[in-house]
């Protein structure tokens, strides 16, 4: 049989309300991202652990609201004036901790989009009172900022994260594999993504595709603990 090249294909994600897969661990998050023009004065922390889904609530918020996003990391004083044109999304606030020109860029634009009337969305993966703030008036005013929490996966959700990335990667693996992966698998978004890239690179060039016993393989050189007997 002659070898099978394999290429790096990105994967593209669909990132479309219709997309977003609502259970109990995110449909309060989602209620109050539906809320977004009655926020306590203007403003949500939206929050959870990394790759569970607040990048796609937040392409839904852009979409509804009309407003943008930018990483905080991005955030520079001279953009401010343009950037609270409109309602705006600042995704990982935490990740400009200790930086006193991104915090006091964050300070100044967080008082412009209010002024404006607009609305100021912030992701993160810990409540504000943890981003660790070095700038005492930034500090306070994230202090008072409503939180919506996005709460570990329940089997249900993860399911339908693990289908989405095998759909958004256009893998349709065996009927087994997705329910072999969420009764073994580590209780994260980041562990689904990892192992279905994982799956995609192995598994072209396969005469099966993704299948049962190549889920298990991956799942061992990824070293995650499988965390109930095999069947």
């Amino acid at each position: 049989m002659p070898h099978q090249m394999k290429f790096d294909i990105p994967a593209r994600p669909a990132l479309g309300r219709g997309d977003f897969y609502i259970t109990e661990s995110n449909a309060v998050a989602l209620g109050l991202i539906d809320m977004w023009p009655g926020w306590p004065s203007g403003k949500l922390a939206l929050v959870g652990p990394h790759g569970s889904g607040k990048t796609h609530l937040v392409h839904v918020w852009c979409n509804e609201s009309g407003g943008r996003m930018v990483a905080a990391t991005d955030l520079r004083e001279s953009d401010v004036p343009e950037l609270a044109a409109s309602s705006i999304c600042i995704e990982d606030v935490e990740r400009i901790s200790g930086d006193a020109a991104l915090e006091t860029a964050l300070f100044h634009l967080h008082n412009l989009v209010l002024a404006n009337g607009h609305t100021l969305l912030m992701t993160a993966t810990l409540p504000p009172a943890r981003w660790g703030l070095s700038l005492p008036d930034l500090a306070s005013r994230m202090a008072g900022t409503a939180v919506a929490k996005m709460a570990a996966p329940d089997d249900l959700l993860l399911s339908a994260v693990v289908a989405k990335l095998f759909a958004d990667r256009q893998i349709v693996p065996m009927a087994d594999v997705i329910p072999y992966l969420v009764r073994r698998m580590p209780r994260s978004f980041d562990a689904a993504g990892r192992i279905v890239a994982h799956l995609d690179r192995e598994a072209l060039g396969t005469p099966k595709g993704v299948t049962r016993s190549l889920a298990r393989k991956a799942m061992a050189e990824l070293e995650f603990t499988e965390e109930t007997a095999p069947d």
